[in-house]
């Protein structure tokens, strides 16, 4: 044992540490190196994570598939009103309101409908159905709805909102291809509010025909004899459905129709017949005149529902009041006679009280998914800015 130069025991120092590294003391049995293992709260956490992760997706699935409880859809809507006897749910949130004598808003008069909600829009908006017997047409069919989210903002709780009905071309029966919101309308009409180009329209979808066109049938949107009157259906009892329901404007200021193809042409005759109803159209791809095989016999009736008579009819009479259309064609329609007709339409009777724009689309085709983006390039400011709403 050797001694430390201070007279102290200094503990005794092996020449090679045999230790672990850097240490002195026995040596340990090396051993592989082992994976760490998780703590039971971290396998509980990750368990849980993966059983969240699971459900989110399988919820994602059964509400695209529609498959309760994910989804909302067949849920009442009732728009702010309360939901009608009998049904369950719906949104009460509407306070009663009492317009003074000389307001401009109409509010709803019921009975109200039974509307089921359709589809939810990312907004919280709502495209909702139902089903009507027309007191005035006596034809059953379906009526799709929707509001943008301004009609609930408590902002304009005691307005009135202007409404368009919006026909389909194509069968337009059993759907009305504009409820979907795959083709965007009601997004749309929510932007171009938002940007100053719109009014706030609510949205009225009917069918336009009673049945599909299948054998090459159709109505015309009107009343042919001897079949049901789906003139009156679009011009009567569509825009009843929607004073029952809805805080609306009481004139024609803020009532307007817009379509494609056959409801271009069932639009465009609505407002010619109507004037004192309705105040504009945004006729897309339109008929010019009445050409159902359903009028053999009937050329009186067929006369008194062509646009180009009525628009006669409007610029002779005197003090007729003003309508405003606002026409939008694609250069490749399907129909390549439709640009020329339009365009004779406008030349020939675009004057007096009849008011018109036309909106040429380069390589536009005879579709939907053309005409809508391209509403918003125009025609939807033309009738905007003739129209009231939202009024009180």
């Amino acid at each position: 044992m050797s001694h430390a130069p201070d007279g102290q025991q200094q503990p005794y120092r092996p020449a090679e540490p045999y230790g672990p590294a850097g240490t002195y003391g026995p040596a340990e049995p090396y051993r592989p190196e082992e994976p760490r293992r998780p703590s039971r709260v971290r396998r509980w956490v990750i368990a849980g994570a993966s059983v969240l992760a699971l459900a989110a997706v399988a919820s994602l699935v059964m509400s695209h598939y529609e498959i309760p409880p994910f989804t909302d859809k067949g849920d009442s809507v009732s728009f702010g009103q309360l939901p009608p006897s009998g049904s369950a749910g719906g949104d009460t949130g509407g306070a009663a309101v009492t317009p003074p004598p000389n307001s401009k808003m109409s509010m709803p008069t019921g009975p109200a409908a039974d509307f089921k909600n359709s589809m939810t829009l990312p907004d919280g908006t709502h495209v909702a159905v139902t089903t009507i017997t027309g007191k005035k047409s006596g034809f059953k069919g379906k009526v799709w709805v929707w509001a943008p989210k301004e009609y609930n903002d408590p902002k304009f709780a005691k307005s009135g909102f202007p409404v368009m009905i919006a026909l389909p071309g194509g069968a337009g029966y059993p759907n009305n291809y504009w409820m979907g919101t795959d083709l965007g309308l009601q997004t749309s009409i929510s932007k171009w509010y938002s940007e100053g180009k719109s009014k706030p329209f609510i949205l009225a979808m009917p069918v336009l025909n009673p049945g599909p066109d299948d054998k090459g049938v159709y109505w015309d949107g009107s009343d042919i004899p001897g079949q049901p009157k789906m003139g009156t259906w679009l011009t009567e009892d569509v825009p009843d459905l929607m004073r029952e329901n809805f805080r609306t404007v009481k004139s024609r200021d803020g009532w307007a129709y817009m379509g494609s193809s056959t409801g271009g042409f069932a639009s465009l005759k609505a407002v010619l017949k109507h004037p004192d109803k309705f105040k504009a159209a945004i006729c897309s791809g339109p008929d010019i005149v009445p050409d159902s095989s359903l009028w053999s016999g009937h050329d009186k009736e067929k006369a008194e529902n062509n646009p180009e008579l009525l628009a006669k009819g409007l610029i002779d009479k005197k003090g007729s009041p003003d309508v405003y259309l606002a026409f939008q064609v694609g250069t490749n329609e399907s129909n390549k006679n439709t640009l020329p007709n339009v365009q004779k339409f406008i030349a020939a009777y675009g004057k007096g009280p009849i008011h018109t724009e036309l909106k040429i689309i380069q390589g536009g085709q005879h579709n939907a998914k053309t005409y809508v983006p391209n509403m918003g390039e125009g025609p939807i400011q033309f009738i905007s800015k003739v129209m009231e709403g939202p009024v009180e």
